[in-house]
Parts: structure tokens; C-alpha cells; sequence
């Protein structure tokens, strides 16, 4: 019988494991030796074999039992990969669905699956197929599957698109990292978007989602010294800090204000830039984005959190007022009431705050901070960057009132965001 060891300390009560987390540390595990059980918090474990094996397990009480479910071994899977396979499988608990029956109801799947399997190829076109009938660019239809062409379908053209892993990713992207940055990061957006959608419709059931930054610390920086790296993300746990800084700088109010608009409802630059106060619902607390100016051309509802609600009476006392013949812009120069050019908030991040980030980065930051700290769901996440997973039939059904559910995930979001370290929150400003 294995010995259960809390962390890297004495055993503990099973209470204690039920609410304790993240008890363990990358560099421990790594050097961990003894054969026994290493709890990390809510039912995840690193198991050590006799013969010194590690791997990962995920156990959970069910219908009045307990069970043990295996989730890979420590070789493939790093103390990150594991908590967020563990997380998966909480979820599933919660909504009091058997965690292991699932699996291997799944391995079923995946086995019709794998004798009808399609290639990465195929997999891209009939994606390209699907997406580029809403984009008005004819050159940018073009480019972006001779992107893959060029790059990507040489190598993993004919492979069964299931089979595809980080290895293989890595094979493709390696390459071209350092002396084709710019093609490179379009390899990798266009990959991952044809393989979760290859996910999305089951030709890729077991995908893992969150190799991506795996990915990302494999490849390293991508541009020489000196260069922004593209949609360079701030790290989530600085966004606090940087918010603070941009309440106390010298920048006009409005700018100022339309900046911690955009990071809190992780909206695009351009969506804030071109928002208008009639798709304000005061009422209903909600921003009424139209279809014509998202970029998937579906309307888009975001739920507005108190300080969002704050941010737009203050601004209202700016650009409240809108001549005659102008559009009713919300974020706008407060004299012209025209709108900012999409240079205002790369203006504000590199010469006001001088740091090298993106605001489309914040996006990142805000997708990063829900994975890795919160336990809202993949989907939920998705949703609230305008992201609707699945296929149409799943998509209806995100598309619906999950607006309560969104909302304290954006208000998690915003008092998250809204704090700096130390436990302080930073100053509201003007």
C-alpha cells in the first residue's frame, strides 16, 4: 500500500485535502523519489511506484464511493497539465457524472472515430471552407491556407489528425521560429485553430487544450532583441499593477478610462474604440455589441461589472454630449468627438507605461488568468471573448442567457484585475 504524504509534509486529514491546492512545487516533483502518494490538493496525486515511476492521479468520491482515475504520467504531463486535467475531471464530479465511465465511454467513441479518422489537411480546408465565407478579404482567404500549404501540410498533411501532438506541432513551428517570426505566429494561430475545431467536431475528441503554452515556453522568444513580440500578453498577475500605474499617469481621463474598459470586459481595441451609448443597456447591465462590428459578425452581449458601469458614467461626464450629425461615441476625443485611431492604446502602453505589450494581449491575459487560477469552464471563457466553441447546435446554445454565469466570471475577472500585489486594491482614479 502506497504511503499518502501531503505535499512534501506529514499526512494530513482527508478534509484538508478536499480544500487545500497547489500544495506541491514544480522543481519537488521533480525531485521526488520516495514511493508513496504526494497530494497536491482537491484529489490530485503524484504517484511514485516501487520501481520509482511517477505518474499522475485523480481521486474522487462519487455515489458513495471512491475511485482512482490515472492521468497520465509525469513524463508527459508537467505539475500544470495535470492540474488543469484535474480540474476537467472536478467539473465533471460536480455535475455528478463519472469521471472514468466518461473515459472509457469516450475510448469507444474514439476507436469509431479513429477508423473514420480524416487527415490534418483535410481537417484545414473543410475548416477554411467553413470560416472563409464571412471574410470579405480574397487575398487574406488565399493566404491563409497557402500559409499551411507552405509551411505545415508537408509534414503533417497526411496524418490522421488525432495523432497530432506537441511533438509534431513543435516539428512544424521549430523551424521557422527564429528567422520567420511573423509567418511562424501565423503557422501557430492557424494550426491551433484547425485543430480545435477538430476537436470541437470530434474528429480529435481527446485534444489536449492546454499544450499551447507548453508550446510556447518549448519555442522561447521568437524576435531578435530588441522587437515586440506579436500581441505581446501581459502577464495576468502584473495586470493589477499596470492598471494602477495607468490611474496615476498623466494620460487624458478618457483614454485612460477606455483602456480599463477594454481589459475588463476583454473586449478588442477596435470594439471599444467604435463602441456607442445606445448599445449600452443600463437596465439590463449588459454592452449590446452588433453583429457588423465584431469580427465574427455576430452580435455579442457583455455583461458589465460595477466598476465597468462606474467607468461609463465617468466617461459620460467627458463625451456625454455628442454634436449633431455625430456618431454617439462612448470613448472618443473629448473636443472632435471622433474616434481614436487604433495607434491610442499602443501609444499609451509603450510611451506612457513603458512596457512592451499589446492591448490585444490583455485578451490573452484575461484567457490565461481564467485556465490557470479560476474554475470557470474552457467554453465559458471562449464565450466571453467572442469565441463560440462547437458546432452550430452547440453554438446556439452558448449564444443563449448565460449572462449570469458570465457575470461572476467577469466580476472574478475585475476584482482580480482591479488589485495589486499585496492584497491592495488600485485606486479608482478620476
Amino acid at each position: 500500500m502506497s504511503t499518502e504524504k501531503h505535499g512534501l509534509e506529514s499526512a494530513t486529514s482527508r478534509r484538508e485535502y478536499s480544500t487545500a491546492r497547489d500544495r506541491l512545487k514544480a522543481i519537488q516533483v521533480g525531485r521526488l523519489k520516495e514511493p508513496g502518494l504526494y497530494h497536491d490538493g482537491a484529489g490530485l496525486y503524484l504517484q511514485i511506484s516501487k520501481v520509482g515511476t511517477k505518474s499522475w492521479l485523480f481521486r474522487y468520491r462519487l455515489h458513495g464511493r471512491v475511485r482512482d482515475m490515472g492521468l497520465g504520467s509525469f513524463q508527459d504531463f508537467s505539475l500544470a497539465e495535470a492540474r488543469e486535467r484535474a480540474r476537467l475531471q472536478r467539473q465533471l464530479v460536480a455535475d455528478k457524472i463519472d469521471p472514468i465511465d466518461q473515459r472509457d465511454a469516450r475510448s469507444a467513441e474514439t476507436r469509431t472515430i479513429v477508423s473514420q479518422a480524416i487527415s490534418f489537411e483535410d481537417c484545414a480546408r473543410a475548416y477554411h471552407k467553413q470560416e472563409s465565407v464571412h471574410w470579405k478579404n480574397e487575398k487574406h482567404k488565399a493566404q491563409w491556407i497557402n500559409t499551411l500549404r507552405d509551411y505545415a501540410f508537408d509534414k503533417l498533411g497526411n496524418r490522421k489528425v488525432h495523432t497530432i501532438g506537441k511533438t509534431e506541432i513543435l516539428g512544424v513551428l521549430a523551424p521557422i521560429w527564429k528567422d520567420k517570426p511573423e509567418t511562424a505566429s501565423r503557422v501557430r494561430q492557424r494550426m491551433r485553430a484547425v485543430l480545435e475545431w477538430a476537436a470541437a467536431k470530434d474528429y480529435y475528441p481527446n485534444f489536449p487544450h492546454g499544450i499551447w503554452d507548453q508550446i510556447a515556453k518549448a519555442l522561447g522568444k521568437s524576435r531578435k532583441d530588441g522587437e515586440k513580440a506579436h500581441h505581446a500578453a501581459c502577464p495576468y498577475n502584473e495586470v493589477g499593477k499596470l492598471i494602477a500605474a495607468l490611474r496615476a499617469s498623466n494620460s487624458q481621463d478618457i483614454v485612460k478610462l477606455a483602456f480599463e474598459f477594454t481589459v475588463l470586459t476583454a473586449a478588442r481595441s477596435g470594439e471599444t474604440r467604435g463602441a456607442l451609448w445606445p448599445e449600452i443597456k443600463w437596465d439590463e447591465r449588459l454592452w449590446v455589441i452588433p453583429g457588423e462590428r465584431m469580427k465574427a459578425k455576430k452580435e455579442h452581449r457583455v455583461p458589465l461589472t460595477d466598476r465597468c458601469i462606474e467607468i461609463l458614467k465617468q466617461a459620460q461626464t467627458i463625451t456625454g454630449k455628442t454634436r449633431a450629425k455625430m456618431k454617439p461615441l462612448i470613448f472618443c476625443h473629448p473636443r472632435t468627438h471622433k474616434e481614436f485611431s487604433d495607434a491610442i492604446f499602443t501609444s499609451l502602453l509603450h510611451k506612457g507605461l513603458d512596457v512592451p505589450y499589446t492591448m490585444h494581449g490583455f485578451r490573452s491575459s484575461f484567457r490565461d488568468w481564467g485556465s490557470e487560477k479560476t474554475m470557470h469552464s474552457r467554453e465559458l471563457l471562449e464565450v466571453s471573448l467572442a469565441h463560440l466553441p462547437g458546432d452550430q447546435t452547440e453554438q446556439a446554445y452558448w449564444r443563449g442567457d448565460m449572462i449570469e454565469k458570465r457575470l461572476r466570471l467577469m466580476d472574478d475577472w475585475a476584482a482580480y484585475a482591479t488589485s495589486v500585489p499585496g492584497g491592495q486594491d488600485a485606486p479608482a482614479g478620476k
